[in-house]
């Protein structure tokens, strides 16, 4: 998915440093985001907040639906990063500048790593409700440019344990590790909590959780359906007490250590990076490619603010 906002503000986001407290457990309220298009659908972001920009490599969340509207999302760029596509209803396609095809289903993960450049698109198909998340993993220095790719799991590791049944999109969770390749130590898990419960996390970790269905309390504080709960880093648990068959997604990882800067679709380090990767967007260079099989035009990109791009904090 694209991000679509036509004056989208930098976000620059410094890294972790040594020795570094874990700031206080804090909410994270979404913003609407119209994606545009006639019945187009609206998501709510809650990542990158201005008070928090990271969570562990996770730099951007958007929550979408249920809603009976489409999702129609022509070709656009990304880079030094890896989208994470996940549904909990509705199914969507994908078509890449790999020559990538796939459609995901509830469930089904669709991992794209854009690492030096990588063009797709996306639309919802069939009939139903559209209910579901998108997210961006940054990429460590070491792997940002790497050679793009593009991965689906349809079977991915199942937890059941007390009050919950947790699906591991991503990364390790309670013993149980994720086909899916990623570049930094984090997990992403969807947890449907049947009673009151603890889930166990790993002390190293920084993490937040989003709620799906409903409102939840997560470790103690109530969190209104849509927001994002930043829990920080130093626990071993977290405890979630809501409805019998509500979803949430647990976001964690160890905390970045690297300096983000993100605008548009581009997650890099340098105001010239930025600046190049529009260039060449724009220019139609190699370096994203073609999304062969969708007929609709590309979308250009914004236009750049009109001073240098500076690092800001990832927290406040």
């Amino acid at each position: 998915m694209s991000n679509l906002e036509r004056r989208p503000a930098e976000q620059t986001c410094e890294g972790h440093r040594a020795g570094e407290v874990s700031p206080a457990a804090q909410q994270l309220e979404p913003r609407d985001v119209p994606l545009g298009g006639t019945r187009a659908m609206s998501v709510r972001r809650t990542l990158p907040h201005k008070r928090i920009r990271t969570v562990g490599a996770w730099c951007f969340v958007d929550h979408f639906g249920p809603d009976d509207v489409t999702m129609s999302v022509p070709p656009h760029p990304h880079t030094g990063l890896q989208a994470v596509s996940w549904l909990f209803a509705g199914e969507v396609e994908h078509r890449d500048s790999l020559g990538s095809w796939q459609r995901a289903r509830a469930g089904e993960l669709n991992l794209m790593t854009a690492g030096h450049g990588i063009a797709h698109s996306e639309y919802s198909v069939g009939e139903g409700p559209l209910h579901g998340a998108q997210l961006w993993v940054a990429l460590t220095d070491e792997v940002r440019d790497r050679a793009p790719a593009f991965a689906h799991h349809a079977d991915l590791p199942v937890v059941e344990d007390g009050g919950m049944r947790a699906v591991v999109i991503v990364g390790e969770f309670a013993e149980a590790v994720s086909p899916a390749a990623v570049y930094s130590p984090l997990v992403g898990a969807q947890i449907e909590v049947t009673e009151d419960v603890v889930v166990p996390v790993e002390p190293d970790f920084e993490y937040a959780v989003l709620a799906v269905d409903a409102d939840v309390t997560v470790a103690g504080e109530p969190v209104p359906r849509g927001a994002l709960q930043y829990l920080g880093w130093g626990r071993d648990h977290v405890g979630l007490r809501a409805e019998s068959g509500t979803r949430v997604l647990l976001l964690g990882g160890e905390p970045l250590a690297e300096d983000l800067l993100m605008w548009w679709n581009f997650v890099g380090r340098t105001h010239d990076e930025i600046v190049r990767a529009r260039e060449e967007w724009e220019a139609g260079s190699d370096r994203f490619g073609v999304v062969a099989g969708d007929p609709n035009p590309r979308l250009p990109a914004p236009g750049l603010p009109t001073v240098v791009l500076k690092p800001r904090p990832s927290r406040r």
